[in-house]
């Protein structure tokens, strides 16, 4: 077994190197992270400069490998010319906080997983579903134990893409797992406008809004419970059930005009 172990927090971050941490022991394991936090990038690849990739040096972090650019930088260099091997299995994470409903499509951390996944590598992102790393060995237990369920009972499907949330406690392991779908949430609250010291206006991103869609069987509603949700994860955003109606609109059958 061959894993991939990516995150957006940075290489730096607790809960990338406690992820490391809980595979051992399951293969030959390569990192490859960020150089700086790069949450909210989604599946972002630096196009307009050249990448740097070295190793980092601390200590805690030896041999894990380091980019200046975005979650999906990392994989993607990995897996067209960093890495002499193909990985079996690509992991993101842990993140620090919940990557649910919405919050996907702008999650770092679910994009360097959908890397992978674009790349017919099975691949799962993990976070934490609150902020501060509180219970991240607990966390780090969970991942380990999703990974190697998934692993003893592989999905007829390849590659696949599953989104795991853990709640912040001590018992996570004890925890039920649910497989959900992702919710939905209101709008961002409004920017927060500041002042430079040019006396320029200068805007922040809002907080994300509250959820709008948390119902049974959603993510929302499963760690609200107290449970892990882990839900799969597709590419594919063509609306098929309105295909007909645009093709009525939409469509010609003959040439141009």
């Amino acid at each position: 077994m061959r894993i991939l172990i990516a995150n957006d927090d940075g290489y730096l971050a607790p809960g990338l190197s406690a992820l490391v941490a809980a595979m051992q022991g399951l293969g030959e394991i390569r990192v490859i992270a960020p150089e700086q936090n790069a949450s909210g990038t989604s599946n972002a690849l630096t196009l307009n400069r050249p990448l740097s990739v070295f190793e980092a040096q601390a200590e805690a972090q030896r041999g894990f490998l380091v980019v200046n650019g975005t979650p999906s930088d990392c994989v993607h260099v990995a897996l067209t010319g960093v890495l002499e091997m193909r990985p079996d299995l690509v992991l993101s994470g842990i993140n620090q906080g919940a990557n649910m409903g919405d919050d996907t499509l702008y999650s770092g951390t679910v994009a360097a997983a959908m890397e992978g996944y674009l790349f017919g590598i099975p691949a799962i992102a993990f976070s934490q579903v609150d902020k501060g790393w509180l219970h991240l060995d607990a966390a780090a237990r969970v991942a380990r134990m999703v990974v190697e369920q998934v692993l003893a009972h592989p999905p007829s499907q390849q590659p696949w893409l599953l989104n795991v949330n853990i709640p912040n406690r001590a018992d996570a392991e004890q925890l039920p797992r649910r497989v959900t779908r992702l919710g939905r949430r209101h709008a961002s609250e409004p920017v927060v406008k500041q002042i430079s010291p040019r006396g320029e206006a200068i805007y922040w991103i809002g907080p994300a809004g509250d959820a709008r869609e948390a119902g049974d069987g959603t993510d929302f509603h499963a760690t609200a419970q107290g449970c892990i949700s882990i839900t799969p994860l597709q590419v594919d955003l063509t609306e098929h059930a309105a295909l007909p109606a645009w093709r009525e609109r939409l469509a010609t059958t003959g040439g141009p005009a």
